[in-house]
């Protein structure tokens, strides 16, 4: 691949790491200096001109992201009601509350985005909430929205904004990448009406037939275990495909084959192209019009981008489309271009199209694996049997992608070649095409062998995930491990007879031995996490964890367990909890604990859930021998930090109390400082606490108490524990408007310093030798796009 396509990539991404965009002054400097340094260097300076590509890169990122940054909500427009006119420009997704869908502003009387996501949902329901808390409204009678209608609508916006949690998932960049500037949801009101059905223009027309595939794949497998990996396939649709599926397609490496990835494309345009070039050679005429091979490229290359854009047009997609495209023209011209460069051509057109592509997980991993076939390629005197390639290709990529899949995602299968090895012929030779064929109008019983078939292969994965250690899972690695770690992987896949090629497996080292730092004995780590309008708290000593509370729940099948807590605990290395506490039962605080649970070994269970209660019937049937009620009294000392239960007390589960009365009360002294984490405790068991512990309630931290309600947090309450700082886990924008301003003054007033994981983040307190260190992770993790702390005081309820 040429050094200056690399270099300008270089630049794209190193522009992407930046908190707060350069000036764009500087970036026209940037691209005049790279622009010389290119040209001038060209043939007798290759260095500068390498050095000139990535200031271009540079530049180049930096000029549309300027642009884009332009397109933002105004602040003082959260939150309000306002008209807007526009068209549905993707295919909606259903949702258990309703429907979301992508929106394209026409007509407003206010500057909003022009590009947003709207939320519709069936009714309005006390308990429901949208992503930041906020209270939703009902369409009514009115249909759900299609693809390509305009409509007038009243909503209500907010800018993007997610969680923040170490090594989470980046959702306002997601957003950001594909050019959504706010989200909201549709109020209840007579102006919402659908004023077109039709609007056109060809992205539109290639978005129905997308929904009308959609909908026919439905219609011929209503009841199909497999029908939503067949839609993924055929229009890149991958809603309808379970979680639990695709943890399944992870712990067997192939969830690169159940979503458009770039050898599907590459096997329908060969097809088109096998098609065309066996009919173009049994007429008398045509090859002597135009030469075979030629139109064969062609019409390949036309079936692939015909398919691309059914597909979604994702990265993979663009990257083998633009790749074949180079092939194309080098066949249509009569020249022969070498596979780096097509590489490169590739790459590069995608970065000038979208420099937010490296963003994205599937950019690394599709560019990584088709250059590691290359590099496998390259250098071989002999081409050995297929058999041997094939295995050869399996093997590179297995052992290539090992750093990147741990710096991404902190696992990998292995056994991933062997279900490769049959996945990838079945998946992309038959289940695609016949996936394809049978979305035709009329041909829809072709659909029920390529079901078969899918459910045979899934038979075969089943039995290779139940494998023992199916799956290696462990903490993130340090980032200068990773390209140590390619390094390594290139030099071991040296063809044979270059020296010590083992040495390459030893740079793979530092990937799995150097660990995440843990406090020391009678030191404390407690990391408040981002989990919205909810409580999720990781306490670490030196040999043991203990995380009070697991957040809300979002959907039956997703909630801040499987979401946020354990790939945060995968990442930080922690492999079993010692102790799991959930404080009571309201699903803000509990939703997430069933999915720990399940993904995570853990050596007791508290918690002051009524007896009944489903993760008591969970921990019984899972065994657990350490499990016993929150009761005031309860203490246990670990690596030197000791931990005590204030509340609630024996006659608490004796009388008939609220949830938020029940609420556990843990107090965590260390030799360096101490914790208390109230729960949602307030009012009358707030004073019930003072009066019994008054003397004990001095704290270092506070979590505070029921997020800060209005309930909470009493003067005598704030005098007893006179805080040094105060963390609230509250939701951005959340309907409770919490934490109430009356609350927040009478902390401020003690002086204490306060924390809140809407503005910052998920907060990390380290009490250690060195003294009280307070990490936000919205300024560690900082990148221009997100939405500020500046911002989001100014925007507080």
């Amino acid at each position: 691949m040429p050094w200056r396509v690399l270099a300008f990539a270089l630049g794209v991404f190193v522009l992407q790491q930046h908190a707060v965009l350069p000036a764009p002054t500087f970036l026209i400097a940037a691209a005049v200096v790279g622009a010389v340094l290119w040209l001038a260097a060209w043939q007798r300076w290759r260095l500068l001109s390498v050095v000139g590509a990535a200031l271009l890169g540079l530049a180049w990122a930096g000029g549309f992201a300027h642009w884009r940054m332009v397109d933002t909500l105004p602040a003082v427009w959260e939150g309000r009601d306002v008209a807007v006119t526009g068209v549905v420009t993707r295919m909606p997704q259903r949702f258990e509350r309703g429907v979301r869908f992508t929106f394209e502003i026409e007509q407003t009387v206010a500057p909003l985005p022009q590009r947003i996501v709207l939320s519709w949902y069936r009714q309005v329901d006390s308990a429901a909430e949208d992503e930041a808390g906020e209270e939703v409204a009902a369409p009514g009678a009115l249909p759900v929205p299609r693809v390509g209608e305009r409509w007038r609508f009243m909503v209500r916006l907010k800018r993007p904004h997610g969680n923040v949690n170490p090594h989470g998932f980046d959702y306002e960049g997601w957003l950001f990448e594909r050019g959504i500037r706010a989200t909201g949801y549709v109020r209840k009101s007579a102006e919402n009406a659908r004023l077109d059905t039709q609007v056109g223009g060809w992205f539109s027309t290639i978005e129905r037939l997308r929904e009308a595939t959609r909908a026919r794949i439905a219609r011929a497998l209503p009841d199909h275990e497999y029908a939503g990996v067949l839609m993924a396939l055929a229009v890149g649709d991958q809603n309808a495909i379970s979680p639990a599926l695709w943890r399944h397609f992870a712990a067997t490496g192939i969830t690169h084959l159940m979503s458009i990835s770039g050898l599907h494309v590459t096997m329908i345009g060969a097809l088109v192209a096998w098609l065309v070039a066996t009919l173009w050679r049994r007429s008398a005429r045509l090859p002597l019009v135009w030469p075979t091979q030629k139109a064969a490229a062609l019409a390949g290359l036309s079936g692939a981008l015909m398919y691309a854009l059914l597909a979604g047009f994702g990265v993979p997609a663009q990257r083998t489309l633009y790749m074949l495209g180079v092939v194309a023209v080098a066949m249509l011209s009569g020249r022969s271009i070498a596979a780096p460069r097509v590489l490169g051509a590739a790459l590069l057109l995608v970065l000038l199209i979208d420099p937010w592509a490296v963003l994205a997980a599937g950019f690394w991993l599709s560019f990584g694996a088709v250059a590691l076939l290359f590099y496998m390629a390259s250098g071989r005197l002999a081409r050995p049997h297929w058999l041997v390639e094939w295995g050869q290709a399996q093997w590179a990529i297995t052992l290539g992608m090992i750093p990147a899949l741990l710096a991404l995602f902190q696992q990998f299968s292995l056994v991933s070649p062997f279900a490769n090895a049959l996945a990838i012929p079945v998946v992309s030779l038959l289940v695609t095409p016949l996936a394809l064929l049978g979305s035709v109008p009329g041909l829809g019983l072709v659909l029920q062998p390529a079901h078969a078939l899918l459910a045979l292969l899934m038979d075969f994965l089943y039995w290779l995930a139940a494998l023992g250690g199916s799956v290696w899972q462990q903490h993130a690695p340090p980032v200068w491990a990773i390209p140590l770690a390619l390094l390594g992987a290139a030099w071991f896949l040296l063809p044979r007879g270059f020296p010590a090629r083992w040495l390459g497996l030893v740079a793979f080292l530092p990937l799995f031995f150097i660990f995440p730092q843990r406090p020391t004995p009678g030191a404390l780590t407690l990391t408040v996490l981002d989990v919205g309008q909810g409580q999720a708290l990781h306490v670490q000593t030196a040999t043991h964890d203990l995380i009070f509370d697991t957040g809300p729940g979002f959907t039956a099948d997703a909630d801040s367990g499987n979401r946020i807590l354990v790939p945060y605990l995968r990442a930080t290395g922690v492999q079993q909890l010692d102790m799991l506490m959930v404080s009571h039962s309201d699903m803000d605080h509990a939703g997430g604990a069933a999915s720990l649970m399940a993904a995570v070994p853990i050596g007791g269970f508290v918690s002051s859930l009524p007896e009944l209660h489903p993760l008591w019937q969970k921990s019984a049937l899972d065994g657990w021998r350490n499990e016993r009620r929150c009761l005031d009294g309860d203490a246990w000392e670990w690596d030197g930090v000791r931990f005590r239960v204030l509340h609630p007390t024996s006659a608490d589960y004796a009388g008939k109390r609220t949830t938020n009365a029940m609420s556990c009360v843990l107090r965590i002294d260390s030799a360096h400082g101490s914790v208390l984490v109230p729960g949602d405790l307030e009012g009358t068991a707030e004073a019930e606490l003072l009066a019994r512990h008054g003397d004990d309630l001095r704290a270092d931290v506070l979590v505070a108490p029921h997020h800060g309600g209005k309930r909470t947090s009493s003067a005598d309450f704030v005098a007893a524990v006179s805080p040094r700082a105060v963390v609230f886990p509250v939701g951005y924008r959340n309907r409770f408007g919490h934490p109430w301003p009356v609350v927040v003054e009478r902390y401020e007033s003690t002086g204490a310093h306060i924390h809140r994981t809407d503005r910052n983040g998920a907060v990390r307190v380290v009490l250690d030798a060195t003294g009280q260190h307070y990490v936000h992770q919205r300024e560690a993790r900082a990148r221009y796009w997100h939405n500020t702390p500046v911002d989001l005081i100014e925007s507080a309820p």
